[in-house]
């Protein structure tokens, strides 16, 4: 082990126990990728704190060794933002998963970093309350990654994503030194000076570790309506999400899913879907009671102007379930089409939805690759998931190019590069494509009020800090 000592080993284990050091080369493997799989090295040690005091101490241990510290939760992320590129020691928050204090009368709660994002839901809902942030890994991320990335979900276009919803939190910076940004659990919504609460989220886990979080807690919709249609193309689908929101309705979810990608849930899970439908959109609408039918019977009026083969309204909470499981599982579903996967969350205005899902097909295509499509359509959010065989040479650098020029293409539409996964290691050299040198700039120097030195997860987000470890893409021409 040349960049941790054993002597260092030993030190983390007097802090964090013997169960909480993983430092056998045959255990680490599990911690050299999060889900994005095409950039992997393992750390030369692995810590799992419990508590806060024990990061600050494992936090000042690395510092006196200027050792890199890499934030983890669950490992859910999908941009290679917790790869050690350097080694160093990943920190993760998993086993700090407890559930402090609920202040029902104000609706919030105080959770600590490594606590899933759905048990949070999970331990209000007998109370008419929910977390509204929803990703589709949502039994498994934590809230220190959600707040790591601002992560969405399909519900960010009514209720928003992870900043909305997130009151405070402290931040063990990379000295050692604990801060509160934000509102604590006993304040009021406010605080007065400079959000840094806001500047820290989406920072990927660049400014410090997370211990401790303040999230708001919204009551839960009195009622639901929800509806699938199939459409004969994805034009067809994505041209009925333009016009319901120019229809003035907003629903809590509007999910687009390709023929592929429902042919697989659908081979996958027995779920009812048409898999020779072009395209299926599900979508929700939600709130009081009274007013729900009539927007549904505009929802479904407006999808049959937009040539909708057939739909398919919830009838029960049980159907309405169904429903979700046939988007939430569409990842899981891909394991029956291809051994390796990539998937991307480039963001376009939704008028432009035809024209990328056109170039996301046409550019696999070109190299020889498959490709599925699922979408936050209300938001413009798109994943596509391209299909690639690590095995076969050449496929990983045919699906990492098909990539990049599927975010290149979302910037030239007026987009963005990143809707919710977070820029890491696979997006850093887009950031020069998408800001200037002066914005880069001021990131950076933003970055070094929190974390001087660049010892807290390096060599993420920003231009040329990213060595590629797995292979070297050719260049491409500037958008």
């Amino acid at each position: 082990m040349a960049a941790v000592a054993e002597t260092v080993v030993r030190e983390l284990r007097a802090i964090c126990g013997e169960d909480g050091v993983i430092a056998d080369p045959r255990q680490l493997v599990v911690y050299e990728c999060d889900g994005y799989m095409m950039e992997k090295n393992a750390p030369d040690a692995v810590v799992l704190p419990r508590t806060t005091q024990q990061v600050v101490d494992v936090v000042k241990l690395c510092a006196a060794h200027k050792l890199p510290v890499i934030p983890r939760g669950t490992g859910t992320s999908l941009s290679g933002a917790v790869v050690a590129l350097d080694g160093g020691v990943i920190l993760c928050t998993s086993r700090m998963n407890r559930i402090l204090k609920v202040d029902y009368r104000n609706r919030r709660a105080l959770v600590e970093a490594g606590v899933p994002n759905l048990w949070i839901t999970d331990a209000v809902k007998a109370r008419g309350l929910m977390f509204a942030p929803d990703p589709s890994s949502q039994p498994s991320c934590t809230i220190a990654g959600n707040i790591a990335f601002n992560a969405g979900g399909p519900h960010t276009l009514k209720y928003g994503v992870t900043t909305n919803h997130v009151l405070g939190f402290d931040l063990v910076l990379p000295n050692g030194e604990v801060v509160w940004l934000g509102s604590e659990f006993e304040g009021g919504e406010e605080v007065d000076g400079y959000d840094l609460r806001g500047v820290a989220i989406g920072s990927e886990g660049m400014f410090g570790i997370i211990t401790r979080v303040v999230v708001r807690l919204i009551k839960a919709p009195q009622a639901f309506r929800m509806v699938l249609g199939a459409f004969h193309s994805m034009d067809d689908a994505s041209q009925a999400v333009s016009d319901i929101i120019a229809a003035g309705i907003i629903p809590a979810a509007m999910e687009l899913m390709d023929q592929p990608i429902t042919r697989a849930v659908e081979e996958g899970y027995h779920v009812g879907l048409p898999m020779d439908a072009g395209a299926v959109l599900i979508l929700e609408l939600d709130g009081l009671e009274a007013g729900l039918d009539r927007q549904l019977r505009r929802v479904i009026e407006i999808f049959g102007k937009n040539h909708v083969r057939s739909t398919r309204p919830a009838r029960t909470e049980e159907e309405r379930a169904d429903l979700w499981k046939c988007r939430k599982r569409a990842f899981g579903a891909i394991g029956r089409i291809s051994p390796n996967f990539v998937t991307q969350d480039g963001v376009v205005p939704r008028t432009k939805l035809p024209d990328i899902m056109r170039f996301i097909y046409d550019i696999c295509k070109k190299r020889g690759l498959g490709v599925a499509n699922v979408a936050h359509a209300g938001d413009g959010n798109i994943h596509p998931i391209i299909f690639y065989d690590e095995r076969v040479p050449g496929d990983v650098e045919k699906a990492y190019e098909c990539s990049i020029e599927i975010v290149r293409k979302c910037i030239e539409l007026g987009g963005t590069v990143t809707g919710e996964h977070g820029i890491g290691v696979e997006k850093a050299d887009l950031m020069a494509v998408q800001f200037g040198a002066d914005d880069l700039d001021a990131m950076k120097r933003v970055r070094r009020v929190f974390d001087p030195d660049g010892r807290c997860n390096p060599h993420k987000m920003f231009p040329g800090g990213a060595r590629r470890l797995t292979f070297k893409p050719k260049k491409q021409a500037a958008v």
